[in-house]
């Protein structure tokens, strides 16, 4: 793998009941910083991140990661009907750490996301917008070199949005490479340094974040970009 990227996909193929979902993706994920994948539904955004993570097998091609852990938060949290404290212990199971490593990370993450007072209630029981930050929280804590996002605010409030899109900005400033999906267009603006447009399973378009969101250089990009109507106005009005 070239030194610059944490992850290299080659020639990434797959399909499922006869439709190709990816279709030789070839792309290369800088080893830093925010790189958001865009692109309308069905290009593949969701498929790649499970690809990378070992979730789903390609038909061909390959996938190279950098060493190191990795952590994958999914657009709904996926949590054990145990208290939020518990929850991100379970998270760190795998780290080698002592009992009191490990309880002074999960105390710190939850102070990190405002649940310091939340630690022994029941995970399943909170909000949409306390799961998530909980999720984010467990990735936190595990300090990962690779944390993969997909849609990590959908159908949340500003204020938990903003939240969490702090913490993954605090994560990526400490050397996280941060790979996210996200339809908010305004969120990548916020996060994200590299952007890739997928287009009916390829790369259609990768660059600087504001080159291709303002800029796009191919019709695939600018057809989705055009579509994002919110989006349309807030690029014209900037």
């Amino acid at each position: 793998m070239s030194a610059p990227f944490a992850i290299q996909l080659d020639e990434v193929s797959l399909a499922r009941d006869g439709r190709t979902i990816l279709d030789r993706l070839s792309v290369g994920i800088p080893a830093r910083g925010v790189t958001a994948l865009i692109g309308p539904n069905g290009a593949g955004k969701s498929v790649t991140l499970r690809i990378i993570d070992g979730l789903l097998r390609p038909d061909s091609g390959s996938v190279r990661l950098a060493p190191g852990r990795r952590a994958f938060v999914f657009q709904r949290p996926a949590l054990v009907r145990a208290s939020a404290a518990a929850n991100l212990a379970l998270g760190l199971a795998a780290l080698t750490l002592s009992r009191r490593e490990r309880a002074e990370r999960v105390a710190a993450a939850l102070e990190r996301v405002g649940l310091s007072d939340r630690a022994n209630d029941a995970a399943t029981r909170f909000s949409g917008g306390e799961q998530q930050r909980l999720v984010l929280a467990r990735a936190w804590a595990m300090q990962p070199d690779l944390l993969l996002l997909d849609e990590p605010t959908a159908s949340l409030d500003p204020a938990a949005t903003e939240t969490i899109e702090s913490l993954i900005a605090e994560m990526a400033r400490a050397g996280t490479t941060v790979l996210l999906v996200s339809h908010n267009l305004g969120q990548v603006a916020r996060l994200a340094e590299e952007v890739v447009v997928l287009s009916a399973g390829r790369a259609a378009e990768r660059g600087p974040t504001r080159s291709v969101l303002f800029s796009p250089r191919t019709a695939e990009a600018r057809a989705y970009l055009t579509g994002e109507l919110p989006w349309t106005s807030f690029a014209a009005a900037s």
